[in-house]
């Protein structure tokens, strides 16, 4: 098989693969009706506390999972795309596996199997993903009266945030239109795709969440959906596979993080999610874990909407969780090492290579070969902090340096400066 044979015939694989996951969407199918929030918050409020009432739907498999196997039978595992493609193949048939586990307590293996768990170890041997959450909710809460005397909230309503959110997309993205559209049914504060941003309607929005929402939503995960339809012969770049989830999300997070709109709050949201999925591991049922939410300083709405993330496809009565969540902490640390191994070694081309499509760290190492020849397109967009390399290049090579200091073993004297007398 000559090498533009291969390349064919593995796209021709593709193809395949994606016609036979384009009906599942793992998510909605374990999503929640606006209604259940609306009835178990009317119950709280006069007292009447009790576990929501959730219907899934359920779907057959078979024939899916038959056609991955077949995908992955195919593939030679001897070539970069090939390997891509049984690597991908494998999380889809997990993520079957984890819809027909749905209600049961079976779902927290699958979705450990897709997602990880709080208790996994983070990068470099460092401490665990749960471990570096208390760390977080520790240190906001000690910072929390502090900063909201320097900076107090401001709400912004949400057909405010969407209308300034469309003008800064539209100019962004000047080759392609997205829509940002206002969703009652939705639950979580945002969701994005290659074509459209919907925001949760009757809620009130920060300038962080502004700014979240236009560098996670837009500047990522629409900005990679986009680059992956430009690809010329993979079709699945378009569309987040199970196994890219930990690196879009962590890229996502990142790209909070790098442009200034993570504040406190939000590391805080995103580190109390993991250890809520803990305690639901751990045998908390619903209502334990929405008052976890709500002691942690939450408001009953946003108590109730983490924490039916939490049991998103899982019994409510405890001892099993939906571990997505795990992957934001995870992904942000390991993405963030990607960012600094890259400058260390000399690869910042490979960075940026990452904004290609929906993939996972992994991909754009093995992949390399497929870059290289021209197989995988460059991305056509990248972030406007991407597209600012050399500032990417000092954050980082700052950070490389500053991360020798051990604070722990630093004095306020130390912090004197002037000279010395």
């Amino acid at each position: 098989m000559t090498a533009a044979d291969a390349i064919a015939h593995h796209a021709a694989l593709d193809a395949r693969m994606v016609a036979a996951v384009r009906g599942i969407r793992l998510l909605d199918a374990v999503s929640w009706p606006a209604s259940a929030q609306e009835t178990f918050l009317a119950a709280w409020k006069i007292g009447r506390i009790h576990l929501p009432k959730i219907e899934y739907p359920r779907g057959d498999y078979a024939e899916v999972r038959a056609e991955l196997e077949a995908v992955s039978a195919n593939a030679d595992a001897d070539h970069p795309l090939g390997q891509y493609l049984i690597r991908t193949a494998e999380s889809w048939r997990i993520a079957t596996r984890l819809l027909d586990a749905v209600g049961s307590h079976r779902i927290t293996a699958y979705s450990t199997r897709l997602y990880g768990r709080p208790v996994e170890m983070l990068p470099g041997d460092g401490p665990t993903n749960l471990d570096a959450a208390r760390h977080f909710v520790h240190l906001a809460d000690d910072m929390d009266q502090e900063l909201r005397e320097i900076e107090p909230d401001a709400v912004i309503a949400a057909e405010t945030i969407r209308d300034e959110l469309q003008a800064e997309i539209d100019a962004f993205f000047t080759a392609h239109r997205i829509r940002v559209e206002l969703d009652p049914a939705l639950i979580s504060k945002a969701a994005a795709s290659p074509t459209r941003i919907r925001l949760r309607t009757n809620t009130g929005f920060s300038e962080y969440d502004r700014l979240q929402l236009l560098v996670h939503e837009a500047f990522v995960h629409t900005l990679t959906g986009i680059n992956g339809r430009e690809q010329p012969h993979l079709q699945s770049m378009a569309r987040s596979a199970p196994r890219t989830t930990a690196t879009q999300e962590g890229l996502a997070t990142f790209a909070e993080l790098i442009s200034g709109s993570m504040d406190i709050e939000r590391m805080k949201r995103i580190s109390l999610r993991i250890a809520a999925i803990d305690m639901a591991i751990n045998g908390a049922d619903f209502v334990q874990v929405f008052r976890f939410f709500l002691d942690a300083g939450q408001t009953p709405e946003d108590s109730f909407a983490s924490t039916q993330r939490v049991f998103r496809g899982a019994p409510l009565g405890g001892g099993a969780a939906f571990t997505k969540d795990t992957v934001y902490l995870h992904g942000l640390l390991s993405v963030h090492t990607f960012f600094r191994w890259c400058l260390r070694h000399r690869k910042l081309t490979v960075a940026r290579q990452l904004f290609a499509g929906k993939m996972a760290l992994e991909d754009v190492f093995s992949l390399q070969p497929m870059f290289d020849a021209g197989v995988i397109a460059q991305p056509r967009y990248l972030p406007p902090w991407m597209q600012r390399a050399n500032g990417l290049a000092g954050m980082l090579a700052f950070s490389l340096f500053a991360n020798k200091i051990r604070l722990d073993r630093v004095e306020a004297d130390d912090l004197v400066l002037g000279l010395g007398v």
